[in-house]
């Protein structure tokens, strides 16, 4: 069969629910990947460092940019087609397409939405084209989940603002040229005091360091903490307007987290066609893997639920179009795609037998990987919490 990431049509996989345009730009897509992304990844994850030519060749094929607009340098992606491109990015390389969701998500799309002319003139066009790169730097040691609860503190001067405090897992924050920064200009407010803010990283004070220890998975990307000691912003780097900051990280989460579901496919379709190759030529007791009834059922499994994320993530993707996307389409996209993929790596794992204990085979990779999948932009419990809110609302209103 053909395996993830090649160009070239494959039945096996759901290219069959693609009309002709959108299979045309998935084969693209996937032929990038292919080419430019699968002689790296096994590479970059064993080395632990991230690969900066990426962001050029992604650039050229008008990836950097596919979802911005057209009058920005951008493709006009619409958001299917974002899904797309990104489940075929990460069924290659999970560190791409991670960097991806937060340069282009999280940042390039934020300041597209929130930005204003000025701050779009000088950043934007530079992040499209990859002369610059972004990061977005929200998360704190006691803000995760729960955003409101950020210490980082913005005190208003003469011409601007000073930051102080302390950012961690910020993936890019150490390569990146600008962050997007999230900061608490009048804690009485609380959620209402947060503000965005474009940082630029070279600014006096700020200080970038590595996370400490090594990282489940996604090992070939950028993750750093990022220490502001008094750093002067001024106030034409506000982004959104003072106060506003805790719906702009709100709207930049929601961005990211179609790539999060549409990568988890990707992943799932990459394990899933790494055994299909594994148990149809290993041979045991006289035949194949895939002729016992416990492999069939595992891959029966592995194979319905990856059509089922795949529907829900355009799903939500088709909604996202129309204008009609709900916090709770996202939400399930986000927690079936993610934890189906989870099922499908650990099944992977467990059907390679020793060989999937190894790096000699990629399913140990996909395994560590997905993991990461169920924590960033929202941990599974997070979404579980926006389904039932956003499916037990509509009984309260009646």
């Amino acid at each position: 069969m053909t395996v993830a990431g090649e160009p070239g049509r494959d039945p096996v996989l759901p290219d069959a629910d693609l009309d002709e345009a959108r299979l045309r730009f998935a084969l693209r897509i996937r032929a990038f990947a292919h080419d430019m992304l699968a002689p790296h990844a096994r590479r970059i994850d064993e080395d632990g460092g991230f690969r900066r030519e990426c962001v050029g060749e992604l650039a050229a094929a008008g990836i950097l940019g596919g979802p911005i607009a057209a009058r920005h340098g951008g493709a006009a992606w619409t958001a299917t087609e974002l899904a797309i491109a990104h489940e075929e990015i990460g069924a290659v390389c999970g560190n791409t397409r991670g960097f991806l969701a937060v340069h282009t998500g999280l940042v390039s799309q934020c300041l597209e939405r929130h930005g204003d002319d000025a701050q779009r003139a000088h950043w934007l066009g530079r992040l499209v084209r990859g002369d610059a790169i972004g990061c977005f730097a929200l998360t704190e040691d006691d803000a995760g989940s729960d955003v409101a609860a950020l210490q980082t503190r913005a005190l208003p001067t003469d011409g601007g603002h000073r930051l102080t405090g302390r950012k961690i897992w910020i993936t890019n924050g150490g390569v990146a040229d600008v962050a997007l920064v999230f900061a608490n200009a009048d804690p009485a407010r609380g959620k209402d005091g947060i503000t965005a803010f474009l940082v630029d990283t070279t600014a006096h004070g700020l200080r970038r360091e590595r996370m400490p220890g090594r990282e489940l998975g996604h090992r070939g990307s950028d993750h750093a903490q990022l220490v502001f000691e008094d750093v002067f912003v001024p106030s034409a780097a506000v982004v959104g307007g003072v106060g506003n900051g805790f719906a702009v990280a709100l709207d930049g989460l929601h961005a990211g987290r179609l790539s999060v579901a549409a990568g988890a496919v990707g992943i799932h379709r990459a394990a899933l066609a790494a055994t299909l190759d594994f148990v149809t030529a290993r041979v045991q007791f006289g035949r194949t893997l895939d002729r016992f009834q416990m492999v069939q059922e595992r891959i029966a499994d592995m194979t319905v639920e990856l059509f089922a994320s795949r529907a829900l993530v355009h799903r939500c993707a088709r909604r996202r179009d129309l204008g009609v996307e709900t916090d709770g389409d996202l939400a399930m996209a986000k927690l079936y795609a993610t934890e189906a993929a989870a099922r499908a790596c650990d099944h992977a794992v467990m059907l390679h037998g020793g060989r999937g204990y190894s790096t000699a085979y990629p399913v140990e990779r996909l395994l560590r990987d997905v993991m990461g999948l169920r924590i960033y932009e929202g941990t599974t419990l997070i979404q579980k919490g926006l389904v039932a809110r956003a499916i037990t609302a509509s009984r309260t209103r009646r």
